[in-house]
């Protein structure tokens, strides 16, 4: 389920692997519809890669980007559609999956053309879309003048409108920017007293500093490389070093690229705590600041880029009876070491894994390792069958 980076690169394994597949979904929807139109990949290109087991269709098959040149987002969306071209062709069915279910030891997948599918096994690759985290404090105000930064591809609709960006990452400091670019008045809203920027990239630095600091998918340092180049190793370590490791990791900040189009250009309040909101006429934000004072702050719409939370209840393509084995150890339950959820055949990859495998999973980077451990599990159910 799902034609992103992480369900393209299961399929391209999968059917390496000799196995009867079928993707469900549009070629990377998510990334053409639900990010901002003149968006920049934060990853570098060489993190960027889809996953094929020859290794044949990366991204620099398709177009060559130098260490440190920011990917647009209509770019990576056409790679990825190249890449379905190259290594998943006819397995893949743009039907909108409705149901999971299970029937006679198997599971059925219901299309909304009414059509149903029996399957051995079913990886699900839903992406970011099913967790988009919004915070409590706006759950009154009507979806007309709140969502979420993934309600958005066209920002050219707030032209001349006054909106508040909820975050400090950078998914709220591009969407403030590129509104500032389409003719809005945004201004950003945190909690964080100042805003943090990643360094600009280096491909020259000294032996030492390499030494020191390698370069990975997830950025420079030890640390860093194991969590992107050792995902299985991330799998062994106990779960509170897990979920600090994924909670902080990469945290909230800005790319170098964007700092220099965001100063000067974006108003923002720091060190202010949204407390909650109302809509009369106009949007009222409750915001908390220094010593406790509370301000009041109008709007005219409120964009909530405040990230994303896993929890597998929230798949809701899964039967209440999947959903509720498969959420019975949590909202994001520990994973086999091929992915397989505590339900026999059911799989989860991409972010929905990150609590399992760590930080890789949150990005693109991750997709290759994923693809190549869920078919090893693949494999294993086929020869169990047989």
């Amino acid at each position: 389920m799902g034609a992103g980076p992480y369900g393209l690169s299961v399929a391209a394994h999968a059917l390496a692997a000799g196995l009867e597949a079928r993707v469900f979904g549009r070629p990377m929807q998510a990334w053409e519809w639900h990010m901002p139109r003149g968006m920049l990949l934060k990853s570098e290109p060489d993190a960027s890669h889809l996953g094929d087991p020859d290794k044949r269709y990366g991204l620099d098959a398709f177009r060559r980007y130098s260490y440190g040149e920011p990917i647009p987002v209509e770019t990576f969306v056409a790679y990825g559609k190249w890449f379905h071209a190259q290594a998943v062709r006819d397995a893949l069915d743009e039907s909108t999956v409705t149901e999971v279910g299970t029937e006679g030891g198997l599971f059925t997948v219901t299309l909304s053309s009414g059509a149903c599918v029996l399957a051995r096994t079913v990886v699900l690759a839903l992406g970011f879309l099913p967790f988009a985290h919004r915070p409590s404090a706006l759950a009154e105000l009507p979806p007309e003048v709140s969502s979420h930064s993934s309600d958005h591809h066209d920002l050219s609709a707030f032209a001349g409108r006054h909106v508040a960006v909820v975050g400090a990452g950078q998914s709220a400091l591009e969407t403030a920017t590129l509104l500032v670019e389409a003719g809005a008045k945004p201004r950003i809203i945190a909690r964080t007293k100042a805003l943090a920027w990643n360094e600009t990239p280096n491909d020259q630095r000294s032996v030492l500093a390499r030494t020191l600091a390698p370069r990975s998918g997830l950025g420079a340092g030890w640390r860093s490389l194991v969590y992107a180049e050792m995902p299985g190793v991330v799998r062994y370590l106990p779960k509170a070093t897990r979920s600090h490791i994924v909670r902080t990791t990469l945290g909230p900040a800005g790319s170098w690229w964007l700092k220099e189009r965001f100063d000067g250009a974006v108003p923002v309040t720091l060190g202010a705590r949204l407390e909650g909101a109302d809509h009369r006429g106009a949007v009222r934000l409750h915001l908390t600041t220094g010593r406790g004072k509370v301000e009041t702050l109008e709007t005219e719409h409120v964009i909530a880029a405040t990230g994303y939370q896993v929890d597998v209840g929230r798949i809701d393509i899964l039967d209440p009876t999947l959903r509720r084995g498969i959420r019975s150890l949590g909202p994001t339950p520990r994973l086999s070491r091929t992915f397989e959820t505590p339900l026999t055949g059911l799989y989860l990859v991409g972010l929905a894994a990150a609590a399992s495998f760590g930080p890789a999973m949150r990005f693109v980077h991750g997709c290759d390792f994923a693809a190549r451990r869920v078919t090893r599990g693949l494999v294993g159910q086929v020869r169990k069958a047989v």
